[in-house]
């Protein structure tokens, strides 16, 4: 007999999905551009499901040059324009120019000598935080403080409801239902 996997119920039905949870929601990342690519992608993810980037996102990924922020941050008119016509992606002109603009500012915050993953982690003393596992909000008074530095510094799509499925997605956050697998004990 075979013994039930418990999931997170957003996580089910879908075989993408299901990997996705598996292997990398919630999972602490301390890589400093994945978490950039991370929060790019929740950025696109604005208005529609996570399902729906997740299922683009490899298209994404070749689109934007494997997420390389130093590739991306010189994108012209060309790319944009390129980019506006790729199927593969979701082709929003704004979604499309704030990553860029992201990239940017993620070189800039290299160049004066800051890392992204430290900047990132340095809210909660680099610590992972635990949600309740009853209910997931989608914000908190966290994801919030978050967002207002990345906005001060010039991101865009980085409200706190995007910032805190960010911080879900990268692991920041635990909030793995009681019973699923994956909620450390």
């Amino acid at each position: 007999m075979d013994k039930q996997i418990h999931r997170c119920s957003w996580a089910q039905g879908d075989p993408l999905m299901e990997q996705y949870h598996d292997e990398e929601w919630g999972v602490p990342q301390r890589d400093g551009r994945m978490l950039w690519e991370m929060l790019m992608l929740e950025g696109f993810q604005a208005g529609l499901s996570w399902r729906t980037v997740l299922h683009k996102r490899e298209a994404f990924r070749q689109a934007f040059a494997g997420f390389d922020p130093a590739k991306v941050a010189r994108f012209g008119e060309k790319e944009v324009t390129r980019l506006l016509a790729d199927p593969g992606i979701i082709r929003s002109r704004a979604k499309i120019e704030a990553t860029i603009a992201g990239a940017k500012i993620y070189g800039d915050m290299a160049k004066q000598g800051e890392d992204f993953a430290t900047f990132c982690w340095s809210f909660t003393g680099g610590k992972v935080l635990r949600g309740n596992g009853r209910s997931a909000p989608v914000s908190t008074p966290k994801s919030e403080e978050i967002s207002k530095e990345l906005k001060r510094r010039g991101f865009k799509f980085v409200g706190p409801v995007i910032v805190h499925a960010w911080m879900q997605a990268v692991g920041i956050v635990d909030d793995h239902a009681i019973a699923c697998f994956k909620r450390r004990r």
